[in-house]
């Protein structure tokens, strides 16, 4: 099994993980082809910049529309390249449709020109705060989402009015090429959007091309890598990196949608999503109730690649390793698989797995298994269930089920994002920030923040009257700072 493989220096196929079938040759881009796109998406970059908002938000309307209106052949490339049902491949899409819809509405009213207030002492100056464009952003993307979660980087970068080299994951280059050139046909008056193709070494070469910054998604360890070779020309990052995502489930909580929420969110895309749900913690008192719930609606699930199939192939051939290492490890201290089990050698998939008695130092419980897997274990309380939650190096998402104590329990959580009462909700709301803490990375995408994350904060001041007294001169006399040591002790001296 593989994604894709060598045919020879300069080019690789993309493959399809169920079949092998070649979907697609692409060109193994070098660091002097990586520096070329990126000079010329500077160019572009001006040109985008100038155009200012409202010609933005017109161009990137105009691609959102083709967007939708071509989104079922873009689910065909997700859908192939990645084995995810089509189903799946066009959720993704429908939300980073809506994503782009909002990023390219809500860039003026987020990064224009404000005021702010200047204070007593500088009360003669007009100070404003605006957000300007970084120039070229790098944009590195994983394999798993290969639409929505790289458009959570590119829609919000070109709202904010940079140009973009995209560099997706070399087993969905044609998900990126796609995407960059529906862009072209939308907008083909000057390259804004390019890609670039490859595997690590072309990722590097984007880190040190001179772009103004790298948005990355992947493991923690490349996205180390990335900030070493960032670090060289300090260039800034912003990086997703993973998750171990609980969900906590009261005492008092909906069961049915508890389950429900647990086996999608598990389960969905075959497992491999970051913000997943890959451990449960459930009240005592319902624990038994839970699993069974959840044991009844994991097993049926159809795995496969036909149209009925509702969990796909691992996409990542390496990936298969590590899920089948982690559940025999599982197994083997002691654990029960109610569903699935040990994934058989040289198997494409790997059947829904509900795992019971899992001990809290397996690498089932510590590690990110990215597949469709879930540890439940039982609590006396939710004290508990949030401490085992948050024994965690990555601090991503996270879901709670509860009626009385949701938001509560939501805030305890060390996680970048909660869902009370649903599931994995927060990354469908294009208003909210996207990211997380620890091994999870830093940065945010999407929702305000998102679009900060690519623009640079400029402060304005523009005097408009003479002060009565000014500071900032050589002139300043011995009576001048007395009645600065006054104004400063009467504004901030007293208790």
């Amino acid at each position: 099994m593989a994604g894709m493989t060598t045919v020879q220096a300069k080019t690789f196929e993309s493959l399809n993980p169920a079949t092998d079938e070649v979907v697609g040759v692409h060109p193994v881009n070098s660091a002097e082809e990586v520096r070329a796109a990126v000079e010329s998406a500077r160019a572009a970059a001006a040109w985008w910049g100038a155009l200012g908002f409202a010609g933005r938000l017109e161009r990137l309307n105009r691609w959102k529309a083709a967007l939708t209106r071509r989104a079922h052949e873009l689910a065909d490339v997700v859908h192939a390249e990645t084995g995810k049902p089509h189903g799946d491949a066009m959720l993704e899409i429908v939300l980073a449709i809506d994503h782009t819809a909002w990023a390219a509405k809500n860039a003026r009213k987020v990064l224009g020109p404000k005021r702010r207030p200047a204070g007593l002492l500088m009360a003669n100056q007009k100070a404003t705060v605006e957000y300007q464009p970084l120039g070229v952003v790098g944009v590195i993307g994983p394999w798993n989402y290969p639409v929505f979660t790289p458009m959570g980087s590119i829609a919000y970068a070109l709202a904010a009015g940079n140009a973009v080299v995209f560099k997706p994951s070399e087993y969905t280059p044609g998900v990126g090429r796609w995407l960059a050139e529906s862009f072209a046909d939308a907008v083909p008056e000057h390259p804004v959007f390019r890609v670039v193709t490859g595997f690590g070494e072309t990722g590097a070469a984007l880190c040190r091309s001179g772009v103004a910054k790298i948005a990355f998604t992947g493991s923690p360890g490349t996205g180390r890598k990335i900030m070493a070779a960032c670090a060289e020309t300090l260039t800034p990052v912003l990086i997703e990196a993973g998750g171990k995502d609980a969900l906590l489930v009261d005492a008092d909580a909906d069961l049915d949608a508890a389950a429900e929420a647990a086996v999608w969110g598990a389960m969905s895309n075959a497992g491999q999503t970051c913000t997943g749900v890959e451990r449960v913690y459930v009240h005592e008192r319902v624990y038994d109730d839970f699993v069974a719930k959840v044991t009844a609606q994991a097993r049926p699930l159809k795995v496969g690649f036909d149209a009925d199939a509702q969990v796909g192939p691992i996409t990542m051939p390496g990936q298969i390793d590590i899920i089948r290492r982690h559940i025999a490890d599982a197994l083997s201290r002691g654990a029960r698989a109610l569903t699935g089990g040990p994934v058989p050698e040289g198997s494409r998939y790997v059947e829904p797995t509900v795992l019971v008695d899992v001990p809290e130092d397996s690498a089932a419980v510590r590690e990110e298994t990215f597949g469709p897997t879930m540890t439940v274990t039982r609590v006396r309380d939710m004290d508990q269930a949030v401490d085992l939650a948050n024994a965690t190096a990555y601090g991503l998402g996270g879901t709670v089920f509860a009626r009385a104590r949701g938001l509560e329990l939501a805030r305890r959580l060390r996680a970048g994002m909660v869902s009370v009462n649903s599931v994995i909700s927060f990354a469908g709301v294009p208003s909210l920030p996207f990211g997380g803490v620890g091994e999870s990375g830093f940065g945010r995408i999407h929702g305000p923040e998102g679009l900060r994350e690519f623009a640079r904060a400029k402060a304005i001041t523009t005097q408009r009257f003479r002060a009565p007294i000014t500071m900032t001169t050589f002139a300043r006399t011995p009576k001048v700072d007395a009645q600065v040591a006054k104004l400063i002790t009467f504004l901030h001296g007293r208790r």
